[in-house]
């Protein structure tokens, strides 16, 4: 077995809370920090932190705004966000290739 394909997972994105965050925005335009914390089970502190990465690594951004006279937080991936993410699902892939029995 190639171990190549596992050194080249992009750590940033590997960590479970961050992968979940990834995927679930990879599904959808844009989505709240509510509706982020509350599919991925996630205090408020540990979502913010894993955003924080995310953000810092260029992949997400994060938009303040207001509703109905409330903040609201959005996040969305970035277009190099976007194009990690399918490198990583690319690499995911090509391991499962290489370990799958035939």
């Amino acid at each position: 077995m190639n171990p190549e394909p596992f050194l080249q997972l992009d750590r940033v994105i590997h960590e479970k809370g961050r992968l979940g965050i990834m995927s679930m925005l990879a599904a959808s335009p844009d989505l709240s920090f509510t509706e982020l914390r509350d599919v991925l089970a996630m205090t408020d502190g540990n979502l913010t932190t894993h955003i924080r990465t995310l953000q810092q690594a260029g992949y997400l951004s994060v938009t303040k705004s207001f509703q109905n006279n409330r903040p609201l937080t959005t996040c969305s991936l970035t277009p190099a966000g976007r194009k990690a993410f399918g490198n990583y699902i690319n690499l995911l892939e090509q391991i499962i290739r290489q370990t799958k029995p035939e």
